[in-house]
């Protein structure tokens, strides 16, 4: 056994003293949806995903407010006036109309029945452990190339320190680095997923270091793990050779996002360094023991902790209960005993599901969206080149058209507050103060305002440009316009010709006249700037005249 290795085994003896009765962790990963629909054309994935047919193991959910009223229960209702009058239209839809652009939510979730759970041989630890699944769903947003995958586990009587490993490692995308021995860093050795007869579906493969550095070297791209790719499926890796109607690719650090609820027997309480471990999801260590200097850690309580339910000095009606996030987690630890506190249908366990979830979920997607926006902003500034008319035009309709799809996100999308509800509304704004998703609006904003004011800037370049060649044209023009209004018909009399003989004479005068235009408009610019010289120098001349005198 490897030193790190040993070191876990070391942290959890030092934690092995503390069991989780109960342990649900959600996990989020956003990817950007690559190449699908024209530019321009409002894009609905999840009808494209959900349509396939046979073999798709993907299907549309469908919620409790399209099914039949007397199934409709209380604690939807509870999640449903949770939420201010705009965020359920984007969650919930308004009215019965099935149109995405109508009183359908713009919001479509599929879901997979397939997968049953997950077996995960943890680095360190001697045994697997199996987290059962509760969902695989893959979340679309009408107009919006963002898809998030959310897996939500659970399992029960898990060592705290396994707790902490699992958080530590499960979420991970691909290897960051491998150890000498070859394993892949801060990851599991294996994760297997399971079919409902226990059978296994596909497995990870961390290991298989080559495959992923040769991936890395021909596509400048990472490649995902096998279990992830397996999860996506029909959707496929943008770098891939696969074929799918979708393509994905990472948008993130490749540490998923995740939320985890810890419920712990009574008299078994967590240290500041557990919950340190928690907010941050460092993994496993000595509960005496600080992750971090004391200077990092501060300020910890007051900026990742939210301690209106911890440690109430008289008990309130809603139990005692710790929340912390540091933006790329939502922590919630409880008291096992307390049933409101581990109640599934009304409880802090059921809110931790729906209303913290969809919390977590909108501030995530707000983060990915803005991610996707400067990503094709830049690319679309890439690929500029103000010498080449075709590209203009090319950048000029990438811009109008990032202009209407963020027009779109920022009046059916953007939040700054969803919710009335005190402890929703804080922690809605604690994550997305931790995510920084105001200063990515604002920069956002602002590129697209730089693109719109150059476009602005070309065009009146372009016209100032026409309007100084129309100007030459019709100078130079003017002298015969001139002369011939002058002279009238009196140079030549030509009345007594023939009808042949006039017409071919109208002709070659048309002919003369176009290629004197056609040359005039070519050489626009150089005569612009003759004509300027000279009106310079008619200038300075009568400046040093009035000198003199």
């Amino acid at each position: 056994m490897d030193t790190f290795a040993s070191q876990l085994t070391g942290n959890q003896e030092a934690a092995g003293a503390s069991t989780v009765p109960h342990f649900r962790e959600i996990l989020l990963w956003p990817v950007q949806l690559m190449g699908s629909g024209d530019a321009g054309a409002p894009r609905n994935h999840a009808a494209l995903i959900a349509g396939l047919g046979l073999g798709n193991p993907w299907s549309e959910v469908v919620d409790e407010f399209t099914g039949n009223p007397e199934e409709f229960q209380e604690r939807h209702y509870n999640e449903f006036v949770t939420f201010l009058p705009p965020v359920q239209r984007f969650l919930y839809g308004s009215g019965r109309n099935t149109q995405a652009g109508g009183g359908r939510s713009p919001m479509s979730v599929l879901r997979r029945h397939d997968i049953a759970a997950f077996r995960v041989k943890l680095r360190g630890e001697a045994q697997p452990i199996t987290l059962n699944v509760a969902h695989v769903d893959l979340y679309f947003f009408y107009d919006i190339d963002i898809a998030i995958l959310a897996v939500e586990l659970f399992a029960s009587d898990l060592p705290l320190s396994t707790v902490q490993n699992v958080m530590f490692q499960l979420g991970r995308a691909y290897p960051a680095f491998w150890h000498t021995d070859g394993k892949a860093g801060h990851c599991p050795e294996v994760v297997e997923l399971l079919a409902a007869d226990g059978s296994v579906l596909t497995q990870s493969d961390y290991q298989n270091r080559e495959a992923f550095l040769s991936f890395a070297c021909r596509n400048k791209a990472p490649r995902t793990a096998a279990h992830w790719d397996y999860i996506l499926k029909p959707l496929v890796l943008h770098h891939s050779d696969d074929t799918g109607p979708i393509r994905y690719r990472q948008l993130e650090y490749y540490r998923m996002p995740q939320m985890a609820f810890l419920a712990m027997s009574k008299g078994q309480t967590l240290s500041r360094a557990d919950y340190v471990r928690l907010a941050l999801s460092t993994g496993p260590g000595d509960s005496d023991r600080l992750p971090f200097a004391d200077t990092e850690l501060a300020k910890f309580e007051n900026k990742y902790c939210y301690d209106r339910y911890f440690r109430q000095a008289t008990p309130l009606e809603w139990p005692e209960s710790r929340y912390m996030t540091c933006g790329h987690t939502l922590v919630v630890t409880g008291s096992a005993d307390d049933d409101f506190f581990v109640n599934l249908d009304h409880g802090c366990l059921n809110s931790f599901r729906h209303e913290n979830f969809l919390l977590f979920l909108i501030a995530h997607f707000h983060k990915a969206s803005l991610l996707m926006f400067s990503d094709r902003l830049a690319k679309a500034v890439s690929r500029l080149d103000t010498a080449d008319a075709a590209a203009v035009r090319s950048f000029r309709l990438e811009t109008r058209h990032a202009l209407e799809t963020f027009l779109r996100f920022t009046h059916r999308y953007w939040f700054h507050v969803i919710s009335n509800q005190v402890h929703v509304h804080d922690l809605f704004a604690l994550c997305r103060k931790h995510l920084e998703v105001d200063r990515l609006f604002d920069d956002v904003r602002e590129e697209l305002q730089e693109m719109s004011d150059f476009l602005e800037n070309e065009a009146m370049r372009r016209q100032n440009e026409t309007m100084t060649r129309l100007t030459v044209v019709t100078t130079f023009g003017l002298i015969a316009t001139i002369a011939t209004g002058f002279l009238g018909m009196n140079i030549f009399d030509w009345a007594a010709e023939s009808a042949a003989w006039r017409a071919g004479i109208f002709a070659t005068v048309i002919a003369g006249v176009a290629v004197l235009t056609t040359l005039t408009v070519a050489r626009s610019r150089r005569l612009a700037d003759m004509m300027e010289r000279l009106s310079d120098d008619l200038r300075a001349r009568k400046v040093s005249r009035l000198k003199k005198s």
